[in-house]
């Protein structure tokens, strides 16, 4: 049952699943909210485990980086292990002046610079967008725990460092809240095979107000986040 990137057995892994983009938060969420953390993969270091949360199974593994990296583990999850739920939670770099240090994004729409949707051979430009039961159930639960979210279009970059630096400017102007690097590709790959996506970001650092947070606050830190896509299981 095995792939090239995830040597997990069948039924190994639960049909909700979380997914940072860094291995070492999955394995912080799997050790602090998980009953009974099983880990199913390691392959490349991209750890994987499967528990329960409040009786529920749930597992959670890192996608690492960017649309291609996201693009082959969903793909793998979806259509070999038959994954109907994925939630990413990952961190983002605020293009909103609201936004603030540790503020909860809900991506309803991703925008992209990349190509990824080009392998569709679709006829325009696809916009990616979340699954509305996803969305909505996880705008209750926020509601319910008394946190602050906001929803909107975020960008799916393939570019960390902009040779020019004030052109996420344009894309607030249309309203973009935030960028990360792999809702596109999800979304994408979610709605190929009919199943469910949602990304869950915190704010780890403003283009706006040149802010940011330490490597070990975004793995550790970014617990309201995880909360609210844990309850999704």
């Amino acid at each position: 049952m095995s792939t090239p990137h995830i040597n997990a057995k069948k039924g190994e892994i639960a049909e909700t699943i979380l997914l940072p983009g860094d291995p070492l938060r999955a394995k912080f969420i799997a050790e602090t909210y998980l009953e009974d953390p099983v880990q199913f993969n390691a392959v490349r270091n991209m750890l994987g485990y499967t528990g329960t949360y409040k009786g529920k199974k749930v597992s959670v593994m890192g996608t690492g980086m960017g649309i291609p990296s996201m693009g082959i583990y969903s793909y793998e999850l979806i259509h070999h292990y038959g994954v109907k739920n994925l939630i990413r939670v990952g961190s983002c770099g605020a293009y909103h002046e609201d936004l603030e240090l540790y503020d909860i994004v809900f991506g309803m729409g991703a925008c992209t610079n990349s190509d990824f949707a080009q392998q569709y051979q679709i006829p325009g430009t696809y916009s990616a967008i979340a699954s509305w039961d996803l969305l909505y159930k996880a705008k209750k639960v926020a509601e319910e725990k008394g946190i602050d979210v906001h929803v909107g279009n975020i960008l799916s970059s393939d570019i960390f460092y902009n040779d020019t630096p004030d052109v996420f400017e344009k894309w607030a102007k249309m309203g973009v809240l935030a960028v990360e690097m792999e809702a596109y590709g999800l979304y994408c790959n979610a709605a190929a095979a009919g199943v469910n996506a949602l990304t869950i970001l915190t704010v780890s650092d403003s283009l706006v107000h040149d802010v940011k947070t330490t490597p070990e606050e975004r793995e550790r830190s970014f617990t309201q986040m995880m909360e609210i896509a844990l309850e999704l299981a």
